[in-house]
């Protein structure tokens, strides 16, 4: 050890390449107002950042945390600008926050990769290997299987006889792609991922319970998506589909059929019964349950912990248990709070002697 130290890192980044504020602001096409040659190595919240950290003012609800920040420089909304606040170095854009997203990626770690196949790694000998692939240790890949370029096989990930990837997709460790899945390019599959199992079909008889055969596929586009420990079961008689673009979060079910179109999103811990439609560019809330066989419209939303049991029209946004209308269920919650207050008033009227009877004589 050679008994140097490092100041702590408030904010996020690597800290590994400077920018000067100057460039931050030719790089969002910005107004820069302060010192143009302040550096920031990374980012992070107003009410946490040091002096070499690039931070964010959108909104006037964070003036008071503004007022006191130490951040190197802000990116500060228009009507914002003249905003009293400690940082002198400001970079005033439109809209602060896609200003932002279009800088992390200067801040963001790099994953250290070597391509190459680890020497703890099994690989069948008919698979088929394109340029630069990488398979980390402890991974195993079954006959038959087609790596694009550029794939990466994280360590302990499976992939299963038969099975096809594009180029550039990534699997993190202990990601499993069932046999006879065909994922597209740059498809991204996250820590305990599985997708390509048979789903959750079964018939009952006089002698037991029998397992539905699955012969569908499992078939996710190209740009796909899918967070830690969420399963994507394969097809029983028709394939599953996860469209192009589509992201899906961490703990999400999709059950078999179940055809999710291009530019969705379903964040975590929702369930897609069998066969359920998702259309295009439609957004599932975290903890929203879908039953089977029903039809959620383009560019449909259905909020965070709803009950779906029916088909929602394109564009439309629904909420509740079950699900109805987003207005309708306000009305309808704002109508059982007005209720409540009632009751009380009833309560104390109903529980009262009955004066009448109780001065009455024989």
């Amino acid at each position: 050890m050679s008994g140097e130290t490092h100041a702590p890192r408030t904010g996020g980044g690597d800290g590994q390449t400077p920018i000067t504020a100057a460039d931050v602001a030719a790089q969002v096409g910005g107004r820069l107002v302060g010192d143009p040659t302040v550096l920031v190595r990374g980012v992070a919240p107003l009410d946490r950042a040091g002096p070499h950290d690039l931070s964010i003012l959108s909104h006037r609800r964070y003036g008071g945390w503004f007022a006191e920040s130490r951040a190197g420089a802000v990116l500060v909304a228009l009507e914002l600008a003249d905003q009293p606040g400690r940082p002198a170095t400001r970079v005033v854009v439109e809209r602060p926050m896609d200003a932002l997203i279009g800088l992390l990626g200067h801040f963001q770690r790099t994953e250290p990769r070597t391509a190459g196949v680890h020497s703890t790694a099994v690989i069948a000998p008919t698979v088929r290997m394109g340029a630069g692939v990488t398979v980390d240790a402890h991974a195993v890949v079954g006959d038959g299987v087609v790596l694009g370029d550029r794939c990466w096989i994280g360590a302990g990930a499976t992939v299963g006889a038969g099975s096809s990837l594009g180029a550039d997709v990534r699997l993190h460790p202990h990601a499993v792609v069932y046999p006879f899945t065909e994922l597209g390019d740059r498809v991204v599959l996250h820590a305990g991922a599985q997708v390509g199992r048979e789903g959750f079909g079964f018939v009952p008889r006089s002698t037991g319970v029998v397992r539905i055969p699955h012969v569908g596929r499992c078939v996710l586009e190209h740009d796909v998506e899918v967070g830690a420990n969420s399963c994507v079961d394969r097809g029983s008689v028709d394939d599953t589909v996860i469209g192009a673009g589509t992201k899906i979060d961490n703990l999400v079910q999709i059950a078999h059929n179940v055809r999710i179109g291009r530019f969705c999103f379903i964040a975590a811990q929702a369930g897609l019964a069998g066969s359920t439609r998702i259309e295009d560019g439609a957004q599932v809330g975290g903890q929203a349950g879908l039953g089977g066989h029903l039809t959620i419209g383009v560019k449909a939303s259905v909020a965070a912990q709803s009950g779906v049991f029916g088909d929602v029209p394109a564009g439309e946004v629904w909420s509740g248990y079950p699900a109805r209308p987003h207005k309708e269920q306000l009305r309808t919650q704002a109508a059982l709070v007005r209720l409540a207050r009632l009751v009380k008033p009833l309560e104390r009227l109903l529980g009262r002697p009955d004066a009448s009877v109780e001065g009455a004589g024989p």
